[in-house]
């Protein structure tokens, strides 16, 4: 292994050549790294392929393991594979919540998929940005999250999907978060790529996170008029900085409608949507699924 001129300044991606490859390998390389990259210059990692991600948990415990070296650790990034590789419905996690609890000064954690990952409520004081991307999000985890104290919590995104990915999150399951209590430095909410996403905007209009936020991502879901309606209907929006409605299903006249009424407001209208037709029915998508 070559090492940069200064390697706290990079990111170390850990990954296997092949998809199919034996758990044993992404341990090794775990191990290689912990032994020949010094402790203190390990700033942030991002963990590619580990082995047949279709239907292996990725190893956290192989990080959590070197919690005690890599001190300096600030931002992971958990499943970074293109769908060349893996679906994004198919990542396959186990239980993250011994990551946190190894590192309590990270400040950035991204996580890509959601088959069987699970986390349990848990204070962080280091967390700054915890993003789940996926093409359904569980319930289980996304109450979870919503049971966090997470003072420090500047950024938070929901992917929350598909039913028919695992995205069976219905506004209920939204409480803790939307309620904004484990969350008092939140500035940015996303809850996007959902096709609950009227149901998710009206949910939005009245929840007493909003006036703290700086920005608000209600992109990549299945937004129709409707639930434009019900948000421009809530409490004032106009202390954003910027609402992010892009890949929508909204009219132009109500596309027009939103940005009217929100003059000073950067609002994101990109990739506008056509419902498709099947059988007599209506079918709206969101940008991400399987």
């Amino acid at each position: 292994m070559t090492l940069p001129d200064d390697p706290s300044a990079v990111a170390w991606r850990l990954e296997v050549e092949e998809h199919d490859a034996d758990p044993e390998e992404f341990a090794a390389l775990v191990a290689a790294m912990r032994e020949q990259v010094p402790a203190d210059a390990v700033r942030a990692l991002v963990i590619g392929e580990w082995g047949e991600a279709y239907e292996r948990p990725l190893p956290v415990g192989t990080l959590v393991e070197a919690a005690g070296e890599w001190t300096g650790l600030r931002a992971v990034f958990l499943a970074d594979l293109t769908y060349e590789q893996c679906e994004i419905s198919w990542l396959t996690h186990g239980d993250i919540t011994g990551l946190l609890a190894a590192y309590p000064s990270l400040g950035v954690l991204w996580v890509r998929g959601a088959q069987g990952l699970r986390l349990e409520p848990i204070r962080h004081a280091g967390l700054r940005e915890l993003r789940f991307e996926s093409g359904g999000l569980p319930a289980v985890l996304v109450r979870a999250v919503g049971a966090c104290e997470l003072p420090a919590l500047h950024r938070l995104d929901l992917w929350l999907g598909r039913r028919d990915y695992g995205g069976d999150a219905g506004v209920e399951d939204l409480a803790g978060v939307l309620s904004g209590a484990g969350l008092p430095a939140l500035r940015y909410l996303a809850l996007g790529n959902a096709e609950i996403a009227d149901a998710v905007a009206a949910a939005v209009a009245d929840a007493p996170v909003v006036p703290r936020l700086e920005a608000l991502d209600l992109s990549r879901g299945t937004l129709t008029d409707e639930g434009a309606k019900a948000l421009l209907a809530g409490q004032p929006l106009t202390h954003l900085t910027r609402l992010d409605l892009h890949h929508h299903f909204l009219s132009e006249e109500m596309a027009a409608a939103v940005v009217a009424a929100l003059p000073g407001v950067q609002v994101d209208l990109a990739d506008p949507q056509t419902a498709e037709e099947y059988d007599g029915k209506l079918y709206r998508y969101t940008a991400v699924g399987e």
